[in-house]
């Protein structure tokens, strides 16, 4: 059922070759359980479903943008495919090759071809390093190159990210937060990686600075054939950069999507409350605002059947005991809601 939802969210039902040939990742019933541990001994007495059967793929070149409110288990899903965590279940399916339980060596190798920017610039960067050093580290520690070589390369990163190249020589609170994101970004650009995990990688930036950061990833996915995973709770944003929008809640992908079809016409009571609390620049454009009722559950005891129902203005009796699997409702659109 998942290698279909994966083949068909861009209208590719084909061989499995033919599709690890497509997509540069593909994440497959991914879990991502924390264990509770109580008592003296302490002892597993639960588990929090910080991601629970999530499937999504990225094509080679596009950008997935991943959507949700805070806590809903976005970021875990970053950390499970750059292998932060281990996944509890599932697979990772990275440029052909399965990484869900590759160790050592292996995964040091692997790491590579896909890096993290995370949300807070100034804490991701060592204060002790200057930013030459920073940029420079991830080549030195994985390749033979010549200190001139490692020179000519930091300077042709701040280059690319648009920074002076005495900028090699200062630290980091030196610069201001565009700056320092920009220099993040030369740092997870330093070993070629073929796709960015980007874990709400401008939502600690001014408005006007988010959008030079975001001009700025856009040139480099194009000019580098870069794919991105976009995470954030911003969908103006996310509405931007994004070829595809996956929308989760409580650990759970409920709608998956082309960014247009979403935008217009989103299917999922969830992605419907989310968009119209969007600011929207053109007038043109109104939406109802719809204001649930209650508060996210607890992911460490999520409602049975569809963990939307306790807040869903449109909920049935089907919603409380049947959790809905992801389906295509039309081309490319899944949806995971008993509406339909």
């Amino acid at each position: 059922m998942t290698e279909q939802i994966l083949r068909l969210i861009d209208g590719h039902a084909e061989t499995d070759h033919a599709h690890s040939e497509d997509y540069l990742l593909e994440v497959r019933n991914v879990k991502m359980y924390f264990p509770i541990t109580g008592g003296v001994l302490k002892k597993r007495v639960g588990e929090v479903k910080a991601v629970d059967d999530v499937s999504f793929s990225i094509k080679k070149g596009e950008t997935f943008g991943l959507v949700g409110e805070s806590g809903c288990g976005k970021s875990t899903t970053g950390r499970v495919i750059m292998r932060l965590y281990e996944p509890t279940e599932g697979a990772i399916i990275f440029d052909g090759k399965n990484i869900s339980n590759i160790k050592g060596e292996r995964l040091r190798q692997m790491r590579q071809n896909f890096q993290m920017v995370f949300q807070d610039p100034f804490s991701s960067l060592n204060p002790r390093m200057n930013i030459g050093s920073i940029i420079g580290e991830p080549l030195a520690v994985n390749t033979k190159i010549s200190q001139a070589d490692l020179k000519d390369r930091v300077d042709h990163l701040l280059e690319v990210v648009g920074l002076p190249r005495d900028a090699a020589f200062k630290y980091p609170h030196e610069f201001s937060g565009g700056q320092r994101q920009r220099i993040a970004i030369a740092r997870a650009l330093s070993l070629n990686p073929k796709l960015m995990v980007l874990d709400e990688a401008v939502s600690a930036l001014d408005v006007s600075i988010q959008a030079q950061i975001i001009n700025l990833l856009d040139e480099l996915r194009e000019e580098f054939g870069l794919s991105y995973l976009f995470i954030s709770h911003n969908l103006s944003v996310v509405k931007h950069v994004s070829h595809q929008v996956g929308v989760m809640y409580l650990g759970r992908m409920v709608e998956v999507a082309p960014r247009s079809s979403l935008y217009h016409t989103p299917l999922h009571p969830y992605s419907e409350s989310l968009l119209s609390a969007a600011p929207e620049a053109s007038r043109k454009v109104k939406r109802n605002r719809i204001i649930l009722s209650g508060d996210v559950p607890n992911p460490a005891n999520p409602p049975s059947g569809c963990a939307f129902h306790t807040r869903c203005p449109k909920a049935m009796e089907q919603c409380k005991q049947e959790r809905p699997e992801l389906r295509e409702i039309r081309s490319q659109h899944f949806v995971a809601c008993h509406l339909y």
